[in-house]
């Protein structure tokens, strides 16, 4: 099946990002890096080239200029391909006819129409452009072809504690979706006890994950996707679907170091596609590091990193211990601290003697020499001069600066 001319893709850019907040503050959720070189955009974009869709509208509204930029800078696809492939910002506007923002993911495709619907193909994929999968939409679509359906949900058991932050699907004895419920609460859950009822044969029901959660993807057939938008007024295809808040984002990251990460970027027949960076290789002296991702154009000096994600262009001195952190790196090389950094500001990057532990430092901050973050106080949620603390966890925002001899 000619896959590339036949199929459409609509990645949502997402909302305001506020449980990923503060790597929020400034861009877009699908911006935010991931893996120490990614963006998390590049995840269904490469999904979808390696399943030879490559026509792809990425809708956004907030923060957009970071992920503008890098789609802008990364997916230049050949202009001289039969098949004219692109990937291309569709960016929130007001209009005559309508003067209102998104008000969610089914009436950001809704205003998009009619910027889509003047290219020729069956079927609509509708993506999230914040998740972190690996999945052959080429398969998908032929499922959704052969079984002649109007309407395809990818979906996937969790567990009770997850099923509280998702949107969970209930069927009936044959398969079909009944209901949808926007993350019940414990005590609802409880009532519903499971997604396929007893006796079910259509789907291998897991003890430990009773429950089918939304995962965000969505194939339409082209009819049935034009007179749900123009006949229904609904705001959301269902609500938001996959919960992304800063302990699962770091999480996330934390699990990629494990040799038996469930996602995994080495894959040698499909690649994430990223912006290329043109940096030199990771530069290492005198450091240990075990369990951990060192991203390229990194120099390290005589420091130890376990369990950690170290992003592109990072510096960290000597003496210091990071653990179970993500670095997100840096936009920039500084060049030389002592003539072009300010008295009393830290250099760029971790300082000497400095230690990490359950950190995100999000790109371009200054740490000073003798910082200890490790929340000595347990603190769940907190709010400090130049970091916050989320879910036990500690993040220091962009450009932030932690002075010496901080400790939190």
């Amino acid at each position: 099946m000619p896959v590339n001319n036949e199929v459409l893709a609509l990645i949502l850019g997402g909302g305001q990002g506020s449980r990923l907040f503060p790597l929020t503050q400034y861009r877009s959720k699908p911006a935010v890096p991931i893996g120490g070189s990614y963006r998390l955009i590049d995840i269904p974009i490469s999904n979808c080239l390696h399943a030879d869709i490559r026509r792809i509208f990425v809708l956004t509204q907030f923060n957009s200029a970071s992920l503008n930029r890098h789609i802008a800078q990364t997916y230049r696809l050949d202009h001289f391909s039969l098949s004219r492939g692109f990937v291309e910002i569709l960016a929130a506007e007001q209009t005559p006819d309508n003067p209102n923002w998104y008000q969610g993911t089914a009436d950001a495709v809704r205003q998009a129409e009619r910027h889509f619907t003047r290219f020729e193909t069956d079927y609509y994929l509708i993506l999230a452009g914040d998740h972190l999968y690996r999945m052959d939409y080429h398969r998908l679509i032929k499922a959704h072809v052969a079984s002649k359906a109007e309407i395809t949900i990818a979906a996937q058991p969790v567990n009770t504690e997850d099923a509280s932050s998702m949107g969970i699907f209930r069927f009936d004895h044959d398969g079909q979706i009944v209901a949808f419920e926007e993350k019940p609460k414990a005590d609802r859950l409880a009532e519903i006890a499971r997604s396929i009822p007893p006796g079910a044969s259509f789907a291998r029901h897991q003890p430990d994950k009773p429950f089918v959660a939304s995962m965000g993807i969505y194939v339409f057939s082209r009819d049935v996707l034009l007179n749900v938008l123009r006949a229904d007024s609904a705001a959301d295809f269902g609500r938001e679907v996959i919960s992304g808040a800063i302990d699962s984002f770091y999480a996330a990251n934390i699990i990629l170091t494990q040799p038996d990460s469930p996602f995994s970027f080495y894959d040698p027949h499909r690649p994430i596609f990223t912006q290329p960076h043109m940096l030199p290789g990771a530069r290492l002296n005198d450091c240990m590091a075990r369990e951990a991702i060192i991203s390229e154009g990194c120099r390290l000096e005589r420091c130890t990193v376990e369990k950690s994600i170290v992003g592109i262009r990072t510096s960290i001195q000597g003496g210091s211990r990071i653990s179970r952190s993500v670095l997100l790196g840096a936009d920039f090389y500084e060049e030389d601290p002592e003539v072009s950094t300010p008295r009393n500001v830290p250099a760029l990057g971790i300082g000497r003697d400095v230690v990490l532990d359950r950190v995100i430092i999000d790109k371009n901050v200054r740490i000073g020499d003798g910082v200890k973050l490790v929340n000595e106080r347990g603190l769940l949620e907190h709010d400090g001069e130049g970091f916050y603390i989320r879910s036990g966890i500690i993040v220091v925002p962009k450009e932030a600066v932690i002075k010496p001899g901080t400790t939190v």
